[in-house]
């Protein structure tokens, strides 16, 4: 199975580089673009000692002197003291005329465009059911097949097909890697027919479990992490618009501005 090459790019996307290039920090930051390597090493020390399963990919500075910007693999941005004793846990928000800026949602807003924008050119290893004619829109799930709401949004497809709206499905596990749930959704993805398979786990009904070797469910997981993603289904659209939670077939069209023929008959 080959390896999907717009998560790929998105994973490197991470990183301060993202949120410098979005927005006008204060002046600090530039002043601290060369990141003190005693503290990159206290941090990398403080945050093994209190869990050495943590892998960080990347330390940055903040636009605060002294604090440090960690973005943990498959995890959050944590913003860490230079001598790797202290920590905040949050989004960190820029002061401005008449607003509050949340950085990380300005880059995880840039990843989310850059992904959709490379999925329309790239989705040979998503779960793709395209309408018969002409597409008209499309629309990215990230889904769980244990979800309720998943399910339910799977029974809209014929719905979403018949207005030209083509869903395509990346797996966001939410027990998490190596779950039961990743398990099942793994197998789809591995199977012969992959919609079969698919559609038979979104009926609540079992198939055979082949977790095979370079199945796509990690990468889509730690991708559907960096941008935001905290339950399913998650709708992403070609905007990049990150759409939490179960929409009718006719909302979720209107959303994307196509009409539901049916509805305008009617």
């Amino acid at each position: 199975m080959s390896r999907i090459s717009p998560l790929k790019s998105l994973l490197a996307l991470a990183g301060g580089a993202v949120m410098a290039a979005l927005i006008t920090l204060p002046a600090q930051a530039d002043e601290q673009s060369d990141v003190d390597q005693a503290a990159v090493k206290a941090i990398t020390q403080g945050l093994a000692k209190a869990r050495p399963q943590l892998t960080i990919e990347s330390i940055d500075a903040s636009p605060i002197p002294g604090l440090y910007r960690a973005q943990i693999e498959g995890g959050p941005v944590l913003f860490v003291s230079a001598d790797g004793n202290y920590m905040l846990a949050t989004d960190m928000y820029q002061i401005v005329p008449g607003n509050f800026v949340n950085l990380q949602e300005v880059e995880r807003k840039e990843m989310r465009a850059e992904l959709a924008a490379q999925l329309d050119k790239n989705h040979e290893d998503l779960i793709v059911y395209s309408p018969k004619g002409e597409v008209k829109g499309v629309v990215n799930v990230f889904t769980d097949v244990d979800c309720g709401y998943c399910q339910k949004l799977h029974k809209e497809i014929p719905a979403l097909n018949d207005m030209g709206i083509e869903l395509r499905y990346l797996a966001y596990p939410r027990a998490g890697i190596g779950s039961t749930s990743y398990n099942k959704i793994a197998s789809a993805w591995c199977a012969k027919d992959q919609n079969k398979a698919m559609d038979k786990l979104k009926a609540r009904q079992d198939i055979d479990t082949d977790v095979c070797e370079g199945n796509p469910v990690a990468e889509h997981f730690l991708a559907g992490n960096k941008i935001g993603v905290s339950g399913t289904p998650a709708i992403l659209l070609s905007d990049g618009t990150l759409l939490p939670g179960y929409l009718p077939a006719k909302d979720l069209a209107a959303r994307i501005g196509i009409e539901d023929k049916q509805a305008a008959v009617n």
